[in-house]
């Protein structure tokens, strides 16, 4: 329970009132209550407390950060920039709060995409070495073979692009259909790497991010879960650390 008390100028400062500094002098006018009485310096307060100052009372107005998974129809595109987009996310969701979408995903194709107010998650979700898990069902337009679940499978250079996409899950699931799991967010990857094979793309739906499944109807959006949210958390923190590290040793060695 101790965990959950904080002192009075120290909520002060965090709701926004004043500084920890003004929040003292307050007190020590005699200016604030807690519970309607007039508490010593120092007093430390829980979730259950009721502050006033000058008889107003003082609310933690602060909102939690927005989660949202949602799955994106064909022909929405993921972009804040509202002007320029006809059909774009952010009227199309049209949520009370401004979020913005973690990354993109295509305009053709549809799926799984997380959309948050939190702009720090967002950066640790899009830094490219956390190798952060993406899985998609695609549809081709001709016949799959062994050699081009091997070939996708083992990594496809992309000469527009300057790189070579790295190895990465693939499953035949149908004689026009397969699943692969991305481990990288280059510029149209998949169709690219089909391209490079001579096949082409006719349907692709993002199923997965990271511990996050598609579980919604198409169109819709749903708040993530504790559950998710702290597993998300779990993974981001150990992608972070991994990043660090390289980070370092690529400084020791220059």
């Amino acid at each position: 329970m101790e965990e959950n008390l904080k002192r009075i100028n120290k909520f002060l400062s965090e709701v926004g009132y004043c500084s920890r500094r003004e929040a003292d002098k307050l007190i020590d006018a005699g200016r604030v209550t807690i519970n309607d009485e007039v508490p010593e310096m120092g007093t430390k307060i829980g979730p259950n407390d009721v502050v006033h100052v000058d008889g107003k009372l003082i609310k933690n107005t602060k909102e939690k950060f927005v989660y949202l998974a949602f799955n994106k129809p064909l022909g929405i595109v993921c972009t804040t920039d509202t002007r320029v987009e006809k059909d774009n996310i952010i009227d199309f969701i049209n949520y009370p709060k401004r979020i913005f979408p973690i990354g993109r995903l295509d305009k053709p194709s549809e799926g799984l995409i997380l959309l948050t107010d939190d702009g720090d998650i967002v950066n640790k979700i899009l830094r490219a070495s956390n190798n952060h898990e993406k899985e998609y069902i695609v549809t081709v337009d001709k016949p799959i073979s062994q050699t081009f679940i091997q070939r996708m499978s083992s990594g496809i250079p992309l000469e527009e692009l300057g790189k070579t996409t790295k190895p990465c899950v693939v499953e035949k699931l149908g004689t026009f259909e397969f699943k692969i799991i991305l481990t990288q967010g280059l510029n149209r990857q998949i169709r690219r790497m089909c391209e490079y094979l001579t096949y082409e793309v006719e349907t692709l739906k993002r199923i997965r991010i990271m511990n996050i499944k598609l579980d919604i109807p198409l169109g819709e959006y749903r708040e993530l879960t504790a559950l998710e949210f702290s597993e998300l958390n779990h993974l981001l923190e150990d992608s972070d650390k991994v990043f660090h590290s390289k980070k370092k040793l690529k400084t020791d060695e220059d």
